[in-house]
């Protein structure tokens, strides 16, 4: 998979478009588009991502996130 289509799967997600979350692999993010080039998209888009166990969820608003517990 290129880096464009990469992007064009993510943020074309219905998530996406309903301004929640998705959530993809670090390992397919880090492979097929690097850590700052997924960066500078998210800063472009003004969405925020959180990353655990493996797994990086993004965030497709500009909302605040915030830690219930941790």
């Amino acid at each position: 998979m290129t880096v464009g289509a990469w992007f064009r799967h993510l943020f074309s997600a219905r998530a996406v478009l309903d301004g929640v979350a998705v959530r993809r692999k670090v390992s397919d993010m880090e492979r097929i588009v690097g850590r700052d080039r997924f960066s500078t998209e998210l800063k472009r888009r003004g969405y925020s991502a959180v990353e655990n166990a493996g797994q990086v969820i993004v965030f497709c608003n500009a909302e605040p996130v915030r830690f219930v517990v941790s």
